[in-house]
């Protein structure tokens, strides 16, 4: 398979990950919208939203609760977005959740390796 998630996940590619369990994995997007923006995937390859299962989309949500308090905590954000991309504009066929960081005030995007500190330390 060349799913670049799949490749992710089994560590041939290296991430910035700030979480993972045995269903999910969560790293910081290397080209992010926002300062902490991370990506949710289900280690299992789910292609889209038509191939998830309840539980494990239950789970990513808890997660997802986990880590807005954690981007609350460490960047000081005002909101969040999630997006789920399917079809035509899901760049990666490999199922996602964005979770993209909204600041009140306008943000520098700082670089990948600097945002990564800040919420793992």
């Amino acid at each position: 398979m060349d799913c670049i998630f799949c490749k992710i996940i089994e560590g041939e590619i290296p991430s910035y990950t700030v979480y993972e369990d045995e269903i999910v994995k969560v790293f910081l997007d290397v080209n992010p919208d926002s300062n902490g923006h991370l990506l949710i995937i289900p280690k299992k390859h789910i292609l889209d939203i038509n191939e998830m299962d309840a539980n494990t989309w239950t789970h990513m949500l808890e997660i997802t609760k986990k880590m807005r308090k954690l981007l609350e905590t460490k960047l000081q954000i005002d909101g969040l977005t999630l997006i789920q991309n399917n079809g035509m504009i899901q760049e990666v066929k490999h199922f996602h959740l964005h979770l993209k960081p909204f600041y009140r005030d306008p943000q520098t995007i700082l670089p990948v390796e600097d945002i990564y500190e800040k919420i793992t330390h």
